[in-house]
């Protein structure tokens, strides 16, 4: 299993003055972050994490990381505009059980490629910001089957 993150709820990209690569989480943000822990570990993920090199990226997998007491490997791949065959080899390649998070830019076109390939959706796709996707992958690499959670503070 490899795990497919959404970042977390950052600050409001049209208020902020800084480099967009450097817009922090919100209050919010690191809430969502804080709060994947638990479910990340219970769907058995690893120690090798990987984010886009984006500041709200990394945060989002702080948490996870100072669980495992390993650094969030910054990952080009997984950055805004980013080609999607490159994700997609990443995730043929990664660990089993690796977590990487990236943008809403990225996520919805590689799990679309990934379904027109043939993986199998299994449930409601959930795309906010700190929703995680759980990608099966073969023997082989493929990716045969996602299914997503949305963020744990949106939850019911």
């Amino acid at each position: 299993m490899l795990f497919l993150v959404r970042h977390a709820k950052a600050g409001d990209r049209c208020e902020s003055r800084a480099d967009d690569l450097v817009r922090p989480l919100s209050k919010k943000g690191w809430a969502q972050a804080e709060d994947l822990v638990a479910p990340l570990l219970s769907a058995q993920a690893s120690a090798s994490l990987f984010a886009s090199p984006y500041l709200r990226c990394m945060q989002t997998l702080l948490p996870l990381a100072n669980h495992f007491q390993v650094s969030v490997l910054s990952d080009e791949r997984l950055g805004e505009g980013s080609s999607i065959a490159a994700v997609i080899d990443m995730l043929a390649c990664v660990p089993e059980g690796s977590v990487m998070c990236s943008h809403g830019d990225v996520i919805p076109d590689v799990i679309s490629t990934l379904q027109r390939r043939g993986c199998e959706i299994a449930d409601r796709p959930y795309w906010t910001k700190g929703s995680v996707w759980m990608l099966k992958r073969d023997t082989t690499g493929t990716i045969t089957q996602a299914r997503s959670w949305p963020a744990p503070i949106e939850r019911p």
